[in-house]
Formats: C-alpha cells, structure tokens, sequence
C-alpha cells in the first residue's frame, strides 16, 4: 500500500547561513542513493536583486573546481574558471536546483554575486562548501505519507486566505508542504508527531481534491503529484518515458499501467535552456577570430569594398582565397595563398561555359606572367602585412566578360587542384554588380537567366530537372544565400505545380531517385558548410524528395507488379498508374496511392477517390496530362479490399521514401532501420550509431503510435523533445546526416499540421492550454531559424509569464501582453527579411517561366504561412484578445485624442506619404508607423496596427496639432477598417475607444486648404559670437538653443543626488562661419545653389545639400578650442589616438549640421510657416553617460492633459531606442504628485533592441527653432555619439524592472521625483530625458513639454 499512498523521499541534509543586509541562505541536499542523483537546492530569502552563484564541485583529495556536464537553465562558464547561474525567483525567494548524477563528486562549492554592484558574499573569507552525502544501499529512503503532505497543503493554502488557486499554485502549496515536512524532520521532528499536529486538518482534505477535479474538468489539470499518484525520485527518466507523464518540481509522477493519462498539465511542462540553441550567425558582425582567417587577412590587405565574390578553399594544409573585386569599373580577379617560396598560377579563361580553358588575352596579363600555348603562368608576390602574411596574383579582366577562370597552383614542385578538379571561378554574365538591384533589390541575375534558359530542358522529366538543379547549385554555391534562393524560387515553383514535369520523356524510376539522390548530398553538403544559409537549404530540401540509390528507385517499377498481381487488378486505371509510374513517376503518385487507400478503406467509394485528388490538385485534367496518361477510374474487386490497403500502405511507404522528403512515418522509418548495404535484404546498423539515442528512438516510437491522437498536446510535445534530441546530430557531419535532416523537417512539419490540426479544439477560455502551445510552436520556430536570438529571448520571457499564470489578473495580462506583441514584431521581422531576400527574385524569375501572376505576387506571403511562423501567429492572434480582456485594454490604444471625419486612405508606410498634401480631410490608416515621421498636411487622423511610443516625436506632433492618433490592438477590427478605403467616417471617442461609422461625404467640412507661408520668421537668425566652443558657464540664449540653457540653469539647481553630464557647446553661427571660410568657398556656392532649386519645390535636392555639408573642412582654429574646453572638464580626449578621435568628432559634428537639411525638418518648418533659412544650429557636446537604462518624463499625462499626473517611459541601454525608430513599446507608467510612491504601470517593454556604447561623447543637436513655443520640433534634428552605439538583443526574463518589484517601485520613485522637482524648477510642465547608472538618476535634457 506504500506505493500507492506515500511519497518516496531521502531526507535531505539542511543548511543554514545567516547573510549580511538581511538575506537569508538556505541549502538543501539530497545525495546519492541506489543509482539516484543527488540534488542540491540553493535558496535565498529576503533578496530584492538580481544574485548569481558562482560555482564549481571538487572530487575528493582535489581541491580544483571542475563542470557537471547537467547544469541549471541560464548557466554560463565564466572565464573557464567556474559556473555562473542566475537566481529564478519563486515567489518570495530566489532558488537554484542543481542536479548532480556523478557519485564520485564530493563537494559543492560557492559564492554569491550581486553582477549589478559587483558585491561577492562569502563564508568568511572563503568558499561556502557542502558536501554531497551518499547513502548505504541497504538504508531504504523515507516514506512519507501522502495524505500528510495534502494536510500540510491545505494549511499553507489556509494561510494564504483560501485563494483561487491555478494549477501552478496549487502544485507550488504541494511542493512547499513536502519541503516543510522535510525540513522539520531534519531537525528531529518524528513523523508521528507530525502526523499527529495535522490531524485537524484531515477533513479538509476534501475540498482540495474536488478543486482539483474542478480544474481538470476545465481543461486546467495539475499533476498527479498532488492527487492520486505517487512521488518517487527513483528511475526519474524511465518514468517519464513509460507512463507519458512529465516532471513536477524535483519529483516525478509514477502511473500504473493499466491507467491512461487524459489530460496534459500543460502549466507544468518542463522547460529547455534554449540559450544553448542560439545562433548568431549574421550577428557577430565585427567580431574577429583569433588568429584571422585568411580571407580576413587578404581583404584587410586589398580592402574589402566593392567585393562582389568571396571564396575561401583548404586543400591539405593550404587555404587558398579568391576575392573578386570591382576597382574603378574593372573587374580585378585576386587569388591569395598561405604558400611559400617560389610559387605559380596556371590558369586561363573560359569564354563561354565552365568547360573551356582558353589562354586569357595579352594585354591582361599581370607582372611577372608568362604566355603558353593555352595557358598563362603568373608568379605570386609576397605580401606581408600587420595581420599576417600571405602571396597574391592579381588579375584584372578590365571590362571583358568572360564565363570564368580556371586555375592550379604549383608550389615547391608540387600541384595544389580542387580536389583532383581545377579552381573555377563562375563570372557568368559579370556586371560591375554581380548581385544587381532588380526594382531596387539584390538578385542574382546571372543565375536566373540560367535557369529560365534551361528551363525547356528541365520540363523534359524530373530527372532533367534535379540534374540541372545539381549543375547549377554547385555553380553559385559560393554565391551564399542569392544564389540558394534562386534555386529554393525555381524548385518551388516546380513543387507548386507551376512547372511542367514532365514532356514528351520517358525515365526510369531509379534514374530520377538518383538525380534526386545527387542533388540532396549536394544541398546536405552546403548545409555543413555553410551555417548561416541553413535556413534557405531546408527550405529547398523541403522541395524535393530525399531520393536514394537505384534500388530506391527501382522499387517503385518492382513493387507496383506485385500489387497488381497479388490483387488481380492489371487492366483499366491500375494499368495507366503502371504505365505512368514506369515512364514518369513523380510526387504525384504519392496522392494517387493516397486517393486510392481512402478509396478502397470507405467500401470503394468513388467521390472519396475524386475528392482526395482534387483536394491536392489533382483534377481529371491533370491526369490526362500526363505522357501516359490516366483516363479510368479505379474498379475492384470487394474481395480484395484487406489485400489491396496492406500493399497500397506498403507501396505509399516506397514513393514517399523517394519523392517525400519530409514525410514523418516515411522518416522514421528510414531512419529507424537503417541498410548497410543496398536492397531489401542488407544488413542494418545501430540507429544510434547515426546521431538517434535511444531516448530518441522512444520518442521516434511514441510519435509513430500516436500521430493521429485526437489530444494533440502529448504528440507535440513528443515531436519538439525530438527536434532537440536530434539537434546535436544535425551540425556535425557524418553518413546519414541527409536523413537526419529529412527527419528534422519532418518533424517540424509535423508540429505545425498537428497545430493547425488541433486549433479548431483549443478552448479560448483555456489560457494555460493556448500559452502551452504557444510555447511549444514559439520553441520549434527557434530550432528551425538560423538567426534566432530575438526568438530565443521571446522564449526565455514567455517562460516567465506562463510560470507567473494568475487568472484574470490585470498586471500578469499586461506583462504577457508586452511579450505577445514582441513575437509579433518577431514574426513581422522574419516576413519583411523574406519578402526583402525571396521576392525580388521571385518577381524576376516568375515572368521569364510563365508563372501567373497571382502565384509571383503571393509567393512569400505562402512561404511564411506554411511553416511555423504561421502556426504561431495564429496562437497569438487568439491569445491577444483574452489579454487584453484581462488588461481592459479595448482594441485601441489612443495616443492623441481627437474626433474626426475624413475619407480613409491606406498606406503601408506613413513615411511615404509625410510630404503629401491630402486636399480633402483625410484618415489614414498606415501599416507602418517608426515615431520618427512627419503628419501630412490634410490629415485628421492617423490609425496604425504598429506600435509606436506615446512619447515618439510623431506622438507629440499628432496631440500638438489635435490630430487622432491611435494604435489598433485587434488584427480583425483593423482587417475591417482597411476595407473602408475610399470611404468617409466619422470617428467618435468613448471610453477610451474608438466608434468609427460610415458617413457620408456630404457631412465633411471644406476642403482643406495647405497652410500660407506669408508669416515665416517668427525667429531671427543667430549670430556668431566669435568662440568655436563654450563651456556650460558660458551658455545663453544668444549663444545656444534652449536644450542647451536649460542644463546650465539645472546644473546651479539640481540637488546631488540629481546628476548631470560634463557638458560644453558649439555655439550658433560657428556652422555659417566655418562655411564662409575660403577653404569652403566651392561647399557654400553648392548649397547656395541647391538651396534655391529646394525652395521651388525639388525636395531630393535636401541630400544633395548633405552630401556637400559632409564635404566641409575644419579651421585650424577649432579644433585647439574645442581640445582645450574639453580638457578643462576633463571630457576623455585619448591623446594616444587623437587624430584618429578627432576624425570621429569631425564626422559626428557636421553630420548633425547636415541634419538640418533632412526632409522631415524641411517639411515641419514649412507646415509650421517658418522660414527654413533663419534655423541656426548649435551644439551641445556632452559625455556619453553609459546607461543602465533610459526614461523620458512627461510632467503632464500627455494623453489627458491632467496636470496632477507624471508620465514616464524607461528602456534598457540607452535613450536612442526611445526617442528613435526603434520597434516595440517601453515600460511606461503613471505617478499621482500627491502620492510619488504609488505607480500604475500602463505597459511592459517589448523593445528587442538596446543601445550600449563604450566611454564616448555625443553630439546634440540645438537648433533655434526646437522649442520655439507652438511648434513640435524636437527631434527633428540629429544628435549623434561619436562611437556608434552596439545594439544587444535583449532579454526581459531577469530584468529586474520587470521582474523585481522592490526595485521596480524604487526606480519609479525616483525617476517621477525628479521629473516633479525639475518642474518645480522651471514652473511649468516639462518634457525630460534621463539615464540610469548604477542607480543614480542623470539628466541629460528638459524642455518645456509641447
């Protein structure tokens, strides 16, 4: 009865630490005992930071730290010296569970980090140190009774006033019960006398277990850890694997067999360390190995602008390099090698295919060349420089167009080939730009024209096709994505059936298997070699079918006899089928034999039959199409129905495992039973022997048995935990790594047809079910993307959120909200990447093959909606209004208030359209809005479904000019809102909604007439004072703009715990100076001219008039005055380096006074009736304070105007992404002036970009006409640093602004103080921008708020 009624459990050791600050340090350990692991549990009480453990175990006799190969999610080796892990916070303490399977380990050793003010806590002077204890075999763990546990359950849940409890609080009261038990018995408590102390309690038992069956029934079900099971540590794994259940807390639910589970706890599944999946491969820009790669070392040599091809080879121990580089119009050809000594290229050129080796003309010949029969002989130079050495031949073609070059290398008398091949370097149809803009976007010309040439030959049977597919793949491969794509558009095509297949061409099945067979190595062997193209090469192997040797082939024209005569059925349709299998079989077939299954499994009904096939695009046209066409419909004999659905499951096993690639049971099973040799009667290997463990072949199992399972929960668990099994297997190479990515992509289909599967069923009530999914399909996307930091951080923040799960809680709607709309800019990101890398080619191509338009114009949109991004977008769309429910959040965000009627005009872009002028009221609804935009004159309104800051500069613009500005939270009501395009609403405000109505247009007010520009100068220019620099004691109104005051009047009144930057300026009038200078004569006359030409109306001569700013030299004079100011404030001026750091400041200064030539301004100033010309441009030079995070304060809310209310917004890193384009909302909140301590959070971030920057210096714009009062012309003009800022990834899931309460309310407490007390200063409401660092509030501007 033990078994059925007690919870087994080692009673573990419990160590206690008094900490300074208060903290509290708890560790329980449980050792090894009978083959189990021993686990310790690190807990922290009374912690308000963020705390690390920094750690390492020892063996015995040895004092040196070495890793656990299992470590807790979030760990990270620290300088090779010892572990990093991070507290997670479980409810009021911090906990880290470390699980240790090795029983020789004898110690734990540690100390704890606060990484924000670099505090280390420490046992004295030293280590803490515990020991890890090893029980005797034959000392049997503890049992506890379970109905003990439930009583101690119910007390704790008592104690917290009888709440409603969620399936993870109820399992967290469960897990502390067990925890207190232990605890009391470690301190010698008898377990009869805790028997006894909760025999009160029994009774009450009862309402917990009918809470649970409530909660079940709802589709909420815990674990069984809590009701009928029992809790074991032993054979955790096994466990697992036989009973389909998952882990909860440390402890792990053991079913009897004979019971099946009927519920997930979808609350509790577990969670992976996906920060081990990263790939950063297009991300790690600027971050060079050591030592440089050769190809490094040449182009820091030669320069590495305008190259237009890269090709690195290694043959034995030398790594060639060919760099093909356009100089001056020429096309220059640069071989590079780490030989030595006297060295010679043998080469030629091929004129018009790949083939030829032609002596190459002479007046091209290189230096030190001598001219054969058919050949040329070139000696490499020696090459040497600060990064390594290496020898050169470079070649320049001129303007000649050839197909290629052909090379081998003779070095120390021996010949260096491509392994037994010459070098070839593929120039086909070379421009000056190889990857040429089509419509303005990179394609690669030269391998589209190809493919539409041989496109005739390729409809010619799928044999012709791959085989060119293989050609050509291997031509471009070192074209890198471009030229993956254009073969990933054609294939796709081909694959859509908008492709002839096959014309007037007989071929045998093993032919095609084979072409098919050669073109998958190839794509697997681009697949190892080229990383950051994996995601293109699974989507073309996501095309075709895996292929195989001839007998794969062969056993599609073998196996289709035996059917027929094993059922007598080889006249009519079956014979046709036969005819065309022989001749041209195809992925078509595979429909054909599914059509017939379901026809022959439904009593031979012939609608089954018809429907299956025209479901997939089989129509009766189609398969008379064919060269040997199929004109009869099936007919069988009702005997031999169990016969013939045995040989057609059979037989549809064959075509899939050539033509379905990505087939799940075809797969599996391929990879599951593995031939040796060839044929049916081959030897077979150990699966795991080709990267499949056993763990992975349970799963594999699990998946083939329950893929059509109703509940989809279990198998798509069991799909993904696969994925990640598999995930080592797939990256390294070896013999049957092609199947394994077959498998892969099985697999990752598989979650995504069982997703959408199943989506009909999912309970919109059901919020942990919908988070649960979300999870799993948000995880698999991660897996199948190269670049996936952004999704990987979304994981790690939705983790949180669904361990965090309160019903209908406002806050943790909020929070999940902000998560949700990352995922969505997530998702809108990776579909703008695809439609900018795919489509272009897609445009191309589509026209030179005939492909209708419809096809061309949707083709990526489909690409996107048939993986997993798909799947997951359609999760959140349902998850999105249950949170804002929840939130009562409404559909519309309103950013500026307003009621207006107006004809309603799409835009994708607002910036598009920043420069019209609408002459009716318009409302324009625009899918993309950045903040850094200009309204159009004649718009009442702008709606979005973006996500711009309500403190962005086109926010601002919008309530200054009382124009409706509002974000669309609902994808449905904003699909409805564009459909009224060409039509007049009214639009009305009612409870912080929107009601938008049809109207007619009869109701609208006058046309809208632009406003008169006869009441320019409203400001005078500024004149030159004579200094090039200012310190802040300096500063006036006739001498900087009001940004710039304003810090000096801060600066004699902040109190010290306020900061400000060291700050001096570059007055006004030193950019006029500078420019009347003589050595500037040529610039000024340029800008004269140009100036002109923009006042009439050519706004694209605004850049030019950049350009030339950027052409302006500095005095002598400045340069020493601006030194010197900055030396007395002693702003970091890095002598070691100062040229170098004055051609960075020189850079940044006339880039911003070029920004007063941006459109944005020039459009403003127009709008606002102000005379462009009369803007003068000063400079506020400030040390750049390297933030924790950044915030700007509204001391008025913005929204409401209530003057009694501060708003604020804060991001990580700094301010840029605030005030900038940056995607995504800050945190924002509310403050009451009355009550500074009491905050009302409006929104989470959901920002994926910070800006971090070393120790610089930035350069702020402060015009004259920023602040001019009436007029929003902040942030119209640059401020530049001049270091550019690195942008990181974020990741919210341990950001104490969002997940530390305590250090939340302080943040905000002394950011909204601040914001008060600089109001107060200035007696009116202010509009303020900030930083943190290391706690202590900066302000680096204010400015009357607008």
């Amino acid at each position: 009865m033990a078994s059925t009624t007690s919870a087994v459990c080692q009673l573990p050791k419990v160590h206690y630490f008094k900490l300074s600050d208060g903290l509290e340090l708890q560790v329980n350990v449980t050792g090894f005992s009978n083959g189990q692991d021993a686990k310790v549990e690190i807990q922290l009480k009374n912690s308000s930071r963020a705390w690390i453990l920094h750690w390492g175990c020892t063996y015995p006799k040895n004092t040196k730290w070495f890793f656990p190969v299992d470590r807790p999610p979030g760990t990270a080796v620290y300088k090779q010296m010892a572990l990093q892990t991070p507290f997670m916070k479980r409810e009021d303490i911090d906990v880290i569970l470390i699980q240790l399977r090795d029983p020789k380990i004898h110690s734990i050793e540690f100390v704890i980090k606060d990484g924000r003010y670099d505090k280390w806590i420490k046992l004295g002077h030293g280590n803490f140190q515990i020991q890890i204890p090893k029980y005797a075999t034959d000392n049997p763990p503890l049992l506890i009774p379970k109905d003990l546990i439930e009583r101690k359950a119910y007390t704790i849940w008592e104690s917290k006033g009888r709440p409603h409890s969620s399936p993870i609080q109820q399992k967290q009261n469960y897990d502390d019960a067990l925890r207190e038990i232990l605890s009391m018995l470690s301190k010698g408590v008898s377990l009869n006398d805790l028997q006894a102390s909760s025999h009160d309690a029994t009774n009450n038992v009862v309402s917990i277990k009918k809470e649970e069956q409530s909660i079940q029934r709802s589709g909420q079900a815990i674990s069984r850890a809590a009701t009928k099971n029992v809790v074991s540590i032993k054979k955790e794994e096994q466990s697992i694997q036989r009973s389909g259940q998952y882990a909860a807390s440390n402890n792990i639910v053991v079913v009897k067999k004979e019971e099946q589970p009927t519920q997930t706890s979808y609350s509790l599944r577990r969670r992976h360390d996906v920060q081990k999946w990263l790939n950063k491969y297009s991300q790690d820009k600027g971050k060079k190995p050591t030592p440089l790669s050769l190809t490094e070392v040449v182009e820091n040599s030669v320069g590495g602008e305008n190259v237009i091809l890269r090709q690195p080879y290694h043959v034995c121990n030398y790594e060639i390099v060919v760099l093909v580089k356009v100089v001056a119009g020429d096309c220059h050809v640069l071989v590079a090698g780490n030989t030595k000594g006297d060295t010679v290229l043998h080469w030629g050129v091929s004129s018009l295919t790949p083939k030829e080796w032609l002596a190459p003309p002479k007046d091209m010949l290189p230096a030190k060349s001598k001219l054969l029969d058919a050949a040329c002989q070139t000696y490499f130079t020696d090459i040497s420089t600060a990064t390594g050495a290496f020898q050169l031949v470079d070649i320049n073609l001129q303007k000649r167009k050839f197909a290629g070059i052909q090379f081998v290398i003779c070095s120390g008398g021996s010949w260096i080939n491509n392994n037994g091949a010459n070098f070839f370097v593929g120039l086909n149809s070379y421009s000056s730009n190889r990857k040429i803009e089509h419509d303005g976007r990179d394609i690669l010309k030269w391998l589209l024209d190809e493919i539409s040439q041989r496109e005739k030959e390729a409809e010619r049977s799928l044999m012709h096709r791959f085989c060119i597919a293989t050609e050509l793949t291997d031509l471009c491969k070192s074209e890198g994505g471009m030229g993956l794509i254009g073969i990933l558009v054609w294939l796709r095509f081909m694959a859509c059936r908008k492709l002839n297949w096959n014309r007037n061409y007989n071929v045998k099945p093993r032919e095609i298997s084979e072409a098919q067979d050669k073109f998958t190595n190839l794509l697997q062997k681009i697949y190892l070699e080229q990383p950051s193209n994996r995601e293109i090469v699974r989507l073309v192997m996501g095309c075709v079918g895996r292929g195989g040797e001839g007998q794969s082939g062969q056993r599609i024209r073998d196996e289709i006899l035996v059917l027929q005569r094993n059922n007598n059925c080889k006249g009519g349709m079956m014979e046709e089928w036969h005819q065309k299998l022989h001749n041209n079989s195809s992925p078509d077939d595979v429909v054909i034999c599914e059509a017939l299954l379901n026809y022959v499994r439904c009593g031979f009904r012939i609608d089954v039959y018809w429907k299956t096939l025209t479901e997939r695009g089989l129509t009766k046209s189609v398969l008379a199409s064919y060269d040997r066409p199929i004109l009869s419909e099936p007919k069988f004999s009702p005997d031999t129905r169990e016969g013939l659905i045995r040989d057609l499951t059979s037989y549809l096993k064959t075509l899939k495992a050539v033509h379905s690639g990505s087939d799940l049971e075809s797969a599996i099973d391929i990879c599951l039973s593995i031939p040796e040799g060839h044929g049916l009667m081959g030897a077979y290997i150990n699966p795991s022997s080709v990267g499949l463990t056993p763990k992975l072949q349970d799963y594999l199992q699990f998946i083939k048995a329950h893929t059509g399972d109703t509940s989809i929960g279990p198998l798509m668990e069991k799909l993904l935990e696969s994925r990640i099994e598999l995930r080592p297997s797939i990256v390294t190479s070896h013999g049957r790594l092609k199947d394994l990515i077959f498998l892969d992509l099985a697999l990752d289909s598989a979650i995504r047809t069982s997703m959408e599967r199943g989506f009909a069923n999912l309970n919109s009530s059901d919020v942990p079910a919908i988070m649960f999914f979300t999870t799993l399909v948000l995880e698999n996307l991660c897996l199948s993307s190269v670049d996936n930091e952004e999704l990987i951080y979304c994981t790690k923040d939705l983790y949180r959120v669904c361990d965090s799960y309160k019903p209908s809680d406002a806050n943790w709607a909020l929070q999940t909200k902000a998560v949700v709309d990352r995922i969505r800019l997530a998702l809108a990101d990776k579909a703008e990447f695809y439609q900018k890398k795919i489509q272009p080619s897609v445009q191309y191509l589509g026209p030179l093959l005939s492909v209708e338009k419809g096809a061309i114009d949707t083709f990526t949109e489909e690409l996107i909606r048939t993986g997993s991004a798909g799947s997951l977008s359609m999760l959140i769309n349902r998850l999105d209004p249950i949170l804002r429910k929840f939130a009562n959040l409404g559909c519309w965000q309103v950013i500026s208030p307003a009621e207006v009627r107006g004809f309603v005009v799409n835009v994708n872009k607002l910036i598009s359209v920043q420069h019209k002028v609408y002459r009716e009221p318009t409302v324009i609804v625009a899918n993309k809005v950045s903040g850094e935009e200009e309204i159009p004159d004649g718009a009442v309104a702008v709606l979005t479904s973006d996500l711009p800051d309500v403190l962005a500069h086109v926010s601002i613009r919008a309530r200054n000019s009382k124009i409706l500005f509002a974000s669309c939270l609902d994808q449905n009501v904003y699909k409805d809102l564009k459909l009224k395009q060409g039509k007049v609403v009214s639009i009305l405000l009612k409870l912080g909604n929107l009601i938008i109505m049809d109207i007619s247009s009869s109701t609208l007010s006058s046309k809208y007439a632009p406003s008169s520009s006869s009441s320019r100068g409203l400001f005078s220019k500024k004149r030159f004072n004579g200094k090039f620099a200012i310190s802040l004691q300096e500063f006036s109104t006739e001498m900087v703009g009001a940004k710039s005051y304003n810090i000096s009047l801060l600066s004699e009144r902040l109190p010290s715990w306020i900061k400000l930057p060291v700050s001096i300026a570059i007055p006004f009038g030193v950019f006029e100076t500078i420019l009347s200078d003589d050595i500037n004569k040529e610039q000024a006359k340029q800008i004269y001219n140009l100036s002109k030409l923009v006042d009439n109306g050519e706004l694209s001569k605004l850049r030019a008039i950049q350009e030339t700013v950027h052409q302006i030299k500095a005095p002598t004079r400045l340069i020493p005055e601006l030194k010197s100011k900055m030396k007395s404030l002693r702003i970091p001026w890095l002598e070691e380096e100062s040229v170098n750091f004055w051609n960075r400041a020189w850079e940044a200064i006339i880039r911003v006074w070029a920004s007063k030539w941006n459109e944005r301004a020039y459009i403003s100033c127009r709008k606002g009736s102000l005379n462009h010309n009369d803007i003068c441009m000063a400079i506020l030079v400030q040390e750049i304070i390297r933030a924790d995070y950044a915030f700007v304060i509204h001391t008025k809310y913005p929204i409401s105007g209530d003057a009694s209310e501060i708003y604020s917004e804060v991001v990580r890193g700094l301010g840029e992404t605030l005030v900038g384009a940056y995607p995504g909302r800050a945190m924002s909140f509310t403050t009451r002036k009355t009550n500074l301590k009491s905050h009302n959070v409006i929104g989470y971030p959901s920002k994926s970009i910070g800006l971090y920057v070393k120790q610089s210096i930035i350069f702020r714009s402060d015009s004259n006409g920023e602040d001019l009062k009436g007029y929003a012309g902040a942030g119209l003009y640059d401020s530049l640093p001049m270091d550019k800022a690195q942008e990181v990834v974020l990741d919210y899931s341990n950001d104490p602004l969002v997940i530390d309460k305590a250090f939340q309310a302080s943040l905000f407490t002394r950011i909204a103080e601040a914001g008060k007390l600089i109001e107060g200063l200035f007696g009116c409401a202010q509009d303020i921008e900030g930083v943190v660092r290391s706690g202590e509030i900066y302000v680096v501007q204010s400015r009357p708020q607008i």
